[in-house]
């Protein structure tokens, strides 16, 4: 990692895939400084966050409030449920609203893939000047879940060179994976993909990696990154059977017991225990779920930075 690095500007947050090597480390330095009990910025007036989450959260939802409440931020409470979205408004008013009160950043969580790119090129022509935080789309992208990925990885490792990542489950509804795939090769490492091999759609994932069944890559994985099995996405399928899904696709007792010693397994959250992960591994000595969230935090202030920084509204 680099010692100095240029101060991440970004107008908006909403995505890795056009995120650079050079601002992935940046970020990584940044947030590691903050977790390290770094002085936060001193604004030089207020700045306001509004946190709408269209889906149910909590480590994203609560992460980000933890993270404007370090950075020393307003959060203005925000409830879909009881806002006048339940009356038809759009999200583009919704968000015009608020920004004519004085709120400067949205963090938003969304059900549509690609919310935000609407809401942006709107925003070009309009009186909406606010800075768009993605904190989850369909299944898109998680650039925040990712970015603490990487901070995870490269606290372990040092590096991303070489090393050999498996991102196992749900592929085909996990925004986690896609950034993830993204990011990882960007960074130079080896990707793989495992699960039931017809949630891996060779179209898409092919690129950043190949499908291999879980018992091949065990033993070979630095990280075994396992995503949840969204069941609420799967209401149409047949019927799930978790027993099954755990002994052919889990990590089981037996399969850690193969994984190389200071390899790390890493899992977005929430887990579904002794589905995706037995549930005495989920705090194992090569767990780092625990300390995944709490990057998070940091990360996420690295990130709410780098938007005031690209939008000027601190006026440092």
């Amino acid at each position: 990692m680099q010692k100095s690095l240029e101060m991440v500007k970004l107008p908006h947050f909403v995505s890795v895939e056009n995120l650079s090597v050079t601002t992935v480390k940046a970020l990584i330095q940044r947030a590691t400084y903050f977790q390290q009990g770094g002085n936060v910025p001193v604004w030089s007036k207020p700045i306001y966050a509004a946190n709408l989450f269209f889906e149910n959260s909590t480590r994203t939802h609560c992460s980000f409030e933890m993270a404007e409440s370090k950075l020393g931020l307003t959060a203005i409470p925000f409830d879909p449920a009881a806002s006048s979205m339940q009356k038809g408004e759009t999200l583009y008013d919704t968000l015009l609203t608020l920004n004519s009160i004085g709120v400067d950043l949205a963090v938003i969580r969304h059900s549509q893939n690609g919310y935000y790119r609407n809401l942006i090129n709107l925003s070009a022509n309009s009186q909406l000047n606010l800075g768009i935080v993605n904190a989850g789309d369909g299944s898109g992208q998680h650039p925040s879940q990712s970015l603490l990925d990487m901070l995870t990885i490269y606290q372990q490792f040092g590096h991303f060179d070489g090393l050999k990542i498996a991102i196992v489950g749900d592929l085909t509804n996990s925004r986690v994976a896609r950034s993830n795939m993204q990011l990882l090769t960007r960074l130079g490492a080896e990707v793989y993909f495992s699960g039931p091999e017809y949630w891996y759609d060779q179209q898409e994932f092919s690129q950043y990696g190949q499908y291999l069944p879980i018992d091949q890559l065990i033993g070979q994985m630095d990280v075994m990154m396992l995503l949840r099995v969204q069941h609420e996405r799967h209401a149409n399928e047949s019927q799930f059977d978790a027993q099954n899904y755990h002994q052919k696709y889990g990590l089981t007792n037996a399969r850690y017991q193969q994984m190389k010693d200071k390899a790390i397994i890493m899992h977005p959250g929430p887990i579904n225990r002794g589905i995706e992960i037995d549930s005495k591994l989920v705090e194992a000595p090569k767990s780092r779920f625990a300390q995944q969230m709490k990057n998070g935090v940091f990360m996420r202030m690295a990130m709410l930075e780098a938007v005031i920084n690209g939008r000027h509204l601190g006026g440092r």
